[in-house]
Parts: C-alpha cells; sequence; structure tokens
C-alpha cells in the first residue's frame, strides 16, 4: 500500500522560507514521477514542482527561481524548498506521485495516482 504523508507546513511571514517533506512508502516504480501540488480556498489545484525518476524538474511560472524540488532516494522523501514566499503562496500544500503508467506534463494532476492529506502553508505579510 502507497503512503505519501507530507510535513513542515506552518505559518510564515513574507519573504520567509520553509522546507515540506513527503515521506514516501509502499512504492515500488522505479520509474516515475513526483510532484507538489498545492490549492488555495476558492480555486483549482495547480501543479508547483515535479520530478522525474531520471532527476528532470518543472516549475510553475510562478514558484520558478524561489521553489526548489529534491528528492532523497535512500530516504524514500520528497522535499519542496520554498524560499522568498509570497501572501499569494497560502495554501494547502500535496505531494503526489505517480502509477505505473505516466507521462506528459509533471505539472498536471491527471499523471498522478496516489495523493496525501497535504500540509497548510501560511504566508502573512
Amino acid at each position: 500500500q502507497v503512503q505519501l504523508v507530507e510535513s513542515g507546513g506552518g505559518s510564515v511571514q513574507a519573504a520567509g522560507s520553509l522546507r515540506l517533506s513527503c515521506a514516501v512508502s509502499g512504492y515500488t516504480y522505479t520509474g516515475y514521477y513526483m510532484g507538489w501540488f498545492r490549492q488555495a480556498p476558492g480555486k483549482e489545484r495547480e501543479g508547483v514542482a515535479g520530478i522525474s525518476s531520471n532527476g528532470f524538474t518543472r516549475y510553475a511560472d510562478s514558484v520558478k527561481g524561489r521553489f526548489t524540488i529534491s528528492k532523497d532516494n535512500a530516504k524514500n522523501t520528497l522535499y519542496l524548498q520554498m524560499n522568498s514566499l509570497k501572501p499569494e503562496d497560502t495554501a494547502m500544500y500535496y505531494c503526489a506521485a505517480s502509477g505505473g503508467l505516466y507521462g506528459g506534463s509533471m505539472l498536471d494532476q491527471r499523471n498522478y495516482a496516489y495523493w496525501g492529506q497535504g500540509t497548510q502553508v501560511t504566508v502573512s505579510s
């Protein structure tokens, strides 16, 4: 059974930083996408950053240069380092992993089969 558990969310002032973690267990695919998505109140869930099994990364334009996605295969953990946070980054953040078949955009939630429960990030001005 695949489980993804996020942690690291919280409240921070604008220009601050947070690092989100996603502990992955039961995941046996060797080829995959893993990604971070977010959903603000009243808005649709959007892709923030993705990373493939061979290390390629993709970022939403709104976070390029500020957020960095990475993974530690030894620890089975996905990270999202968020710097220079803005109030508009406030949202519930979810990590996700693809299933056996994947392809297309790493920022498209339709390419992901497994999801965590989310961790809240609140940025105050």
